[in-house]
């Protein structure tokens, strides 16, 4: 930041105060570790929000995925076992990070919770792996306005067993399919859905109305059966749709994060400057995903905005 920031000294007086010239080093590192991360992904929220609104861009709808995702490498000498971790969600529509926020001593569970409450769900479907599948989540989701497809596992046992049982006495019933080549690799896909609201009452579940199980297999690989946990009894081929949209935040945020921006390389450990500088990383790709050029890959658009200044106010100007 330093030697982008002298670099380009001449081009920032125009739009700002540099009454000290350049910050250093060491003035970056103090303000990040310092900087209450909690304050500042709020920030980082009201901006996302007048920044949709701006660009013209539509509220969430749709999938809301929610989804943890190591920083690799921002743990303490000797602590590599333990490194932070940030639960993000993200629009599957609008390909934006609505939220995110630290895990406090790896809770992704407190994370998450914390997020929904923070969001606007009214006609949103909120997804998210068996982590979060528990009372809670389901309560804050229906709470929030939203609609939930959980995924189920044996963490649950009694859950699981009765959700497959309840599954079974619709196995005569013909499955949605679909399928698709991804990676030069085909993959099928199918799905049954199931009316499940007894086991709301029976497991203390809220909202709980529908079971579902997907099968899905990739190549000649052995196939995977998965069970999800619906607030609404959603149409076979839409809760294929719902499940496959889920997977955009680890192919298109998460991937992108570490290609792009090398988020699993970067070496930021100290105090809240981890935190806060991968609330900058999602800010970075929420602006150049947004702007209007389609054609030019996000690698291209930050290098671009780094070489050419006439590129790097069409950004500004598009996020005003």
């Amino acid at each position: 930041m330093t030697e982008f920031g002298r670099a380009k000294e001449p081009l920032l007086r125009t739009i700002l105060t540099l009454k000290h010239g350049i910050p250093s080093h060491d003035t970056f590192s103090r303000v990040f570790r310092l900087l209450d991360p909690v304050a500042f992904e709020a920030a980082f929220r009201r901006f996302t929000t007048a920044f949709a609104e701006a660009a013209k861009i539509k509220p969430a709808k749709g999938v809301v995925a929610l989804d943890g995702k190591a920083l690799r490498r921002a743990y303490e000498r000797g602590q590599s076992h333990m490194p932070r971790a940030m639960v993000t969600a993200w629009s599957a529509t609008t390909r934006l990070t609505l939220a995110s926020g630290l895990a406090p001593d790896g809770n992704e569970v407190d994370a998450a919770l914390r997020l929904i409450e923070l969001l606007q769900l009214k006609a949103c479907v909120v997804t998210a792996d068996a982590l979060h599948c528990h009372r809670a989540m389901a309560e804050a989701i229906r709470r929030r306005g939203g609609d939930y497809v959980l995924a189920l596992k044996a963490n649950q046992p009694a859950l699981l067993r009765d959700a497959e049982a309840t599954l079974a006495q619709f196995q005569h019933l013909a499955p949605a399919k679909t399928s698709g080549t991804a990676h030069d690799r085909e993959e099928s896909r199918s799905a049954i859905v199931a009316p499940a609201a007894h086991l709301a009452v029976i497991h203390d579940f809220p909202g709980l109305a529908a079971v579902a199980r997907v099968d899905s297999r990739r190549g000649t690989d052995q196939p995977v059966t998965r069970i999800f946990l619906l607030s609404k009894r959603f149409p076979k081929k839409r809760l294929l749709d719902i499940v496959r949209a889920h997977w955009g935040i680890e192919n298109t945020l998460h991937w992108t994060l570490d290609v792009t921006l090398d988020e699993d390389l970067a070496r930021n450990r100290k105090d809240n400057g981890p935190a806060n500088l991968a609330v900058l990383r999602r800010l970075a790709l929420n602006i150049a995903r947004a702007h209007p050029d389609t054609k030019t890959s996000l690698r291209r658009k930050l290098l671009r905005a780094g070489w050419d200044d006439n590129f790097l106010f069409d950004l500004i100007r598009h996020m005003r």
